[in-house]
């Protein structure tokens, strides 16, 4: 398949997705039971992840949004995170959820849990939909559900994009070398 001026090829299928978004959403529902949790959804990429995964929580919950970007458009985070959309909802004494789309660096969490700690939530976990072990150069204690484990590799689909494409896939896309 090609995107802009790359090719890929399928790495997930959107079933495999589909069963772990359901298994973390159980185990969210038993974690948060008595908690009423608000979701952050990280916009872009988490969009589609998001809202599978909301749609399979149970117990009262809010719904927020931020958004955060250090690919802009590229093979690799830049390391410069653009703030583009800041919570508009007040977090002080709550439970967060932040939902993201895929976790490499680390960078971008922290940046992003280091600054709502300031408006001293109750706790902070991070649900994301794929992790780069290899990647990882931050450790993200608040990181307690993964969906998915993949290699070092760049990846599009189910809300992850090149050059704004591909996000509308529903599995998960490798490039193809």
């Amino acid at each position: 398949m090609k995107i802009a001026d790359l090719e890929f090829e399928p790495l997930i299928p959107y079933e495999t997705i589909e069963k772990r978004v359901k298994e973390i959403a159980g185990q969210l529902n038993a974690d948060y039971a008595d908690k009423s949790p608000i979701f952050v959804g990280i916009l872009n990429g988490g969009f589609m992840f998001m809202a599978d995964l909301v749609k399979e929580v149970t117990v009262p919950c809010e719904v927020a949004f931020t958004k955060l970007s250090s690919y802009h458009g590229g093979l690799k985070s830049t390391r410069q995170i653009n703030d583009e959309f800041d919570l508009s909802v007040n977090i002080e004494g709550r439970h967060i959820v932040l939902v993201e789309d895929i976790v490499d660096t680390g960078n971008t969490l922290n940046y992003l849990i280091a600054k709502l700690e300031v408006r001293r939530p109750a706790s902070i976990t991070v649900c994301a939909l794929l992790l780069k072990p290899d990647a990882l150069e931050h450790k993200i204690d608040e990181l307690k559900y993964v969906a998915l484990e993949i290699e070092n590799e760049f990846v599009v689909g189910y809300g992850l994009d090149y050059m704004e494409m591909g996000r509308n896939l529903k599995g998960i896309y490798k490039r193809k070398v």
